[in-house]
């Protein structure tokens, strides 16, 4: 079977995306801290695994900045009004890693950014894993319908632990105790378990 098929993720081929976790979403996001907080968890992994990471933030004059809890001081950000996060400057950064393979995708909102993002990301031929526990909306329809869409369309979807524990593949990886202690709770409750239970032939 093809690459595309398969999903595999390698550090080395991969680059994580976080998008739009800014102030003015805060208070209209469902489950807004539970995202973050997984957002964040892959962000460290991606940390200790070498894994680079780009930042974005929608039209930051009016909706803020980055909220502090997500851990991304320091980290490449770039500044957007289109939804997708593949503008002009991310795909220089994209172009600099070399064989990239996989994006692994975090943010907000999955109708709308995530959505325009994963589907031009595959028009460049890459595999996209959207970490459904660190993707949420305003409108929990448009959430889970989001996601269905994008699995139609080709993107792997996952969780943020099965995603974690396909980059490390190995208890014997040298960094394994580390990510170990990243993952030794799980990820918090962000409403998909209700879906999934009633999802049927949605994601099915």
């Amino acid at each position: 079977m093809s690459r595309l098929q398969l999903g595999k993720v390698v550090p080395k081929t991969s680059i994580l995306f976080l998008c739009d976790m800014q102030e003015k979403f805060r208070p209209n996001i469902a489950y807004f801290p539970q995202i973050v907080s997984v957002a964040a968890r892959m962000l460290q992994v991606a940390r200790v695994l070498e894994v680079p990471v780009i930042v974005t933030e929608q039209y930051p004059k009016g909706l803020g900045r980055t909220v502090p809890e997500l851990g991304a001081d320091g980290i490449p950000t770039y500044e957007k009004t289109c939804f997708s996060m593949v503008t002009p400057e991310v795909e220089r950064e994209m172009a600099a890693v070399p064989g990239l393979c996989s994006v692994l995708l975090c943010g907000i909102e999955t109708q709308a950014c995530i959505m325009s993002t994963a589907l031009d990301v595959l028009d460049r031929g890459l595999d996209v894993h959207v970490i459904a526990d660190a993707c949420s909306s305003r409108s929990q329809v448009d959430r889970i319908l989001a996601l269905s869409r994008l699995r139609q369309s080709g993107a792997f979807l996952t969780t943020s632990e099965g995603l974690i524990l396909q980059l490390v593949r190995d208890a014997a990886h040298p960094r394994f105790r580390e990510i170990q202690k990243l993952i030794k709770e799980p990820a918090p409750d962000s409403g998909l378990l209700g879906f999934l239970q009633g999802a049927g032939p949605i994601l099915g």
